[in-house]
């Protein structure tokens, strides 16, 4: 399948002082958070949902990428937002969500974080060995279009890079350094049923985030992808709520 059409970037352009740079998840298309992003944009905000390097194209192709090209790709994105808005939002799912605690540290004039099913901490012993398996094997089978709503499929690759998953786990070493210094509000949804994060990814989050305003809401009828699945709808009702009580904060 060509990924391309599916992985085009979306950027929306409002006089608002508000804006929501948009992150989609590994191995993963732009397409798998156009809901939200176009969300946002209908409720007035400015948006850029910008193509993580690696993707679109075919899983080879990831296993020549850096953990730091994905947050090269952001800061293109959030300098963008920062030329036409002062009040700035990260909206991230799975490796997205991971890129968006990074960047949230790295920025602290960001003012606020929405994280959906996010990549943070992981259980399965395998993953200690991934900086050596990834020499030998080149992929593993695919983890996307987990959802639960069987009219929604997650156009992605059809199968995971080992180095892609060794860089998301070096980019979550430097975050794990950063949460108990990370201030800024966050919203979390976390799905009871996820085939693809464990759950204490969100319990670890909202333990050793720095943050006072932090919530976690659990979404009772969708699986990984939650922005294609049955709760999407209240992910973004939630989340401009989130946006707006926080945009009129001084």
């Amino acid at each position: 399948m060509d990924l391309t059409k599916y992985h085009q970037p979306f950027s929306h352009i409002t006089e608002s002082e508000v804006g929501v740079l948009v992150i989609h998840g590994i191995t993963s298309t732009t397409s798998s958070m156009e809901y939200l992003a176009k969300q946002f944009a209908e409720a007035g905000y400015n948006v850029e949902l910008p193509g993580l390097s690696g993707h679109g194209t075919k899983w080879q192709d990831m296993n020549s990428i850096k953990y730091t090209d994905w947050v090269d790709d952001l800061e293109k994105a959030l300098t963008k937002l920062h030329e036409r808005c002062s009040k700035i939002f990260l909206c991230g799912l799975s490796l997205g969500g991971g890129l968006a605690l990074y960047l949230t540290g790295k920025h602290p004039e960001i003012k606020g974080t929405i994280l959906i099913n996010h990549a943070s901490k992981f259980t399965n012993p395998i993953m200690w060995f991934v900086p050596i398996l990834k020499i030998f094997i080149k992929s593993v089978p695919a983890v996307a279009s987990d959802i639960k709503d069987p009219a929604f499929k997650e156009i992605a690759y059809e199968r995971t890079p080992t180095n892609g998953i060794n860089e998301m786990l070096k980019m979550l070493k430097e975050v794990k350094k950063m949460q108990p210094n990370i201030s800024q509000p966050f919203l979390i949804f976390k799905s009871r049923e996820d085939h693809v994060v464990p759950k204490i990814s969100a319990t670890y989050t909202m333990k050793k985030l720095g943050s006072k305003d932090k919530e976690l809401i659990w979404l009772e009828n969708s699986y990984h992808v939650a922005p294609l699945d049955y709760d999407k709808e209240l992910i973004a009702k939630k989340s401009r709520e989130f946006i707006d009580r926080l945009s009129t904060v001084k």
